[in-house]
C-alpha cells in the first residue's frame, strides 16, 4: 500500500510562512509523480501545484511566486513553502501521487493516492 502524510500546518496572520512536509512510504520508485492540492469550506478541490522528477514544478496562478514545491527523493519527502499567506489560502492542504513518474495534468482526477489532509488557516 501507498502511505502519505502530511506535517506542519496550522494558523498564522497574513503575510507569515508556513512549510508543509509529506512523506511517502511503499512506493515503487521515489520519482513518482507528486501533487499538493487544498480544499476550503464551500469550493471544490483544487490544485496548488505538482512536481515529477525531471521537470521544474507547476503552480497555480493564485500561488505563483508565493508557493515553492521541492523533494527529496533520498528521504520519500515532498514539501510546500507558503510565504506571504493570504487569507484565502485558508484551506485543508493535501499530498497526493499518481503512483506513476509522469504527471499528466496537475488536476485532482489524475492521482490516485492521497493523505489525511492538514489544516492552514491565516488570519487578515
Amino acid at each position: 500500500q501507498v502511505q502519505l502524510v502530511e506535517s506542519g500546518g496550522g494558523s498564522v496572520q497574513a503575510g507569515g510562512s508556513l512549510r508543509l512536509s509529506c512523506v511517502a512510504s511503499g512506493y515503487t520508485t521515489t520519482r513518482s509523480c507528486m501533487g499538493w492540492f487544498r480544499q476550503a469550506p464551500g469550493r471544490e478541490r483544487e490544485a496548488v501545484g505538482c512536481i515529477d522528477s525531471w521537470d521544474g514544478p507547476t503552480y497555480a496562478d493564485s500561488v505563483k511566486g508565493r508557493f515553492t514545491i521541492s523533494r527529496d527523493n533520498g528521504k520519500n519527502t515532498v514539501s510546500l513553502q507558503m510565504n506571504r499567506l493570504k487569507p484565502e489560502d485558508t484551506a485543508m492542504y493535501y499530498c497526493a501521487t499518481r503512483g506513476q513518474i509522469s504527471c499528466v495534468g496537475c488536476r485532482a482526477e489524475n492521482f490516485d493516492y492521497w493523505g489525511q489532509g492538514i489544516q492552514v488557516t491565516v488570519s487578515p
